[in-house]
């Protein structure tokens, strides 16, 4: 992760730097299934804990149906196949198509938004038992254009500002926007501070630009694009530095990254989640929607 991070200041800043060759190639771990069907897809992913020997995450599924499952916590073991834990809804209306999961930064006791394509936020927390969860607030993100169709939505602290970035994905010839703004907690408001367009070089055809988003605490900004050919693939994605936050005369702003390289080309998957995991053991970790193929993680960086 660090070497990353090094490389991705210097994409972003457009310093020249030596980098000391690896003795040998870092290694991805293989993918490892998580369920199968298209109703087990992954489409945001959350950090929850790291253990010895284990990480578990929370992940969301973009169901539409009633009594198909929304939200789950997988957890990874050693070499053993993830884990699958479902998680009841409350009673609330089920949301519909859920396509990003981020935590809340700055907690005392964790909670998570999860984002449907449309737009709406759902700010919840997990019951003791992690078997259901209590929605505490549910609103709307400000200003989306006609069409807009979101897949990814990132919280991160700023200094005192918390920084929220929502994206439409955006298709082929048409990009991808990442919009961006301050999010109050107890107003629920986001005050829009920007936006910007972008488009990668990898996948070629039927490209979502932007399939999901995380921010690093230093607001290094890292997206996953993907194509889609149909429920039955083939998929192919790639992992990109797509930029940078900072603060700027107490507003946010952003740097984009203006030659995209892809970090990641991965065939045969549709990435719809990324997580940055912290710590000397941390490191990415990607989730799948492959649709018939349902669902698999990949980690990074001695993630597992």
């Amino acid at each position: 992760m660090q070497i990353i991070h090094i490389l991705a200041l210097t994409l972003i800043l457009g310093v020249t730097l030596t980098v000391a060759p690896f003795a040998k190639p870092v290694q991805a771990q293989p993918w490892r299934p998580v369920r199968g069907s298209i109703l087990f897809g992954i489409s945001g992913m959350a950090f929850l804990e790291q253990q010895e020997g284990s990480t578990s995450f929370l992940i969301v599924h973009d169901n539409k149906g009633v009594g198909e499952g929304r939200l789950a916590m997988i957890t990874v073991i050693g070499e053993q196949a993830p884990e699958y834990s479902p998680i009841n809804w409350s009673n609330q209306p089920l949301p519909v198509d859920l396509e990003a999961l981020t935590a809340v930064p700055g907690q005392s006791e964790p909670t998570f938004m999860a984002l449907t394509s449309s737009g709406t936020v759902y700010h919840f927390r997990l019951n003791g038992n992690l078997q259901n969860v209590s929605v505490l607030n549910v609103f709307n993100l400000p200003n989306l254009p006609e069409g807009t169709n979101l897949e990814g939505f990132a919280l991160q602290q700023l200094d005192d500002k918390l920084l929220a970035v929502w994206t439409h994905r955006g298709k082929d010839e048409e990009p991808g926007v990442l919009y961006w703004g301050v999010l109050d907690l107890e107003t629920n408001e986001i005050t829009p501070q920007g936006s910007a367009r972008l488009t990668v070089p990898f996948p070629e055809s039927n490209v979502r630009h932007i399939s999901d988003l995380k921010v690093d605490s230093a607001g290094i900004v890292y997206i996953t694009s993907a194509s889609d050919n149909g429920n039955d693939g083939p998929f192919q994605s790639a992992v990109y530095v797509a930029g940078g936050f900072s603060l700027q005369d107490n507003r946010i702003v952003f740097h984009q990254n203006q030659a995209l390289v892809p970090i990641y080309h991965l065939n045969y998957h549709k990435v719809e989640a990324i997580e940055l995991v912290p710590g000397t053991a941390g490191g990415i970790i990607l989730g799948t929607d492959d649709e018939n193929m349902g669902s698999s993680v990949w980690g990074f960086d001695g993630m597992f």
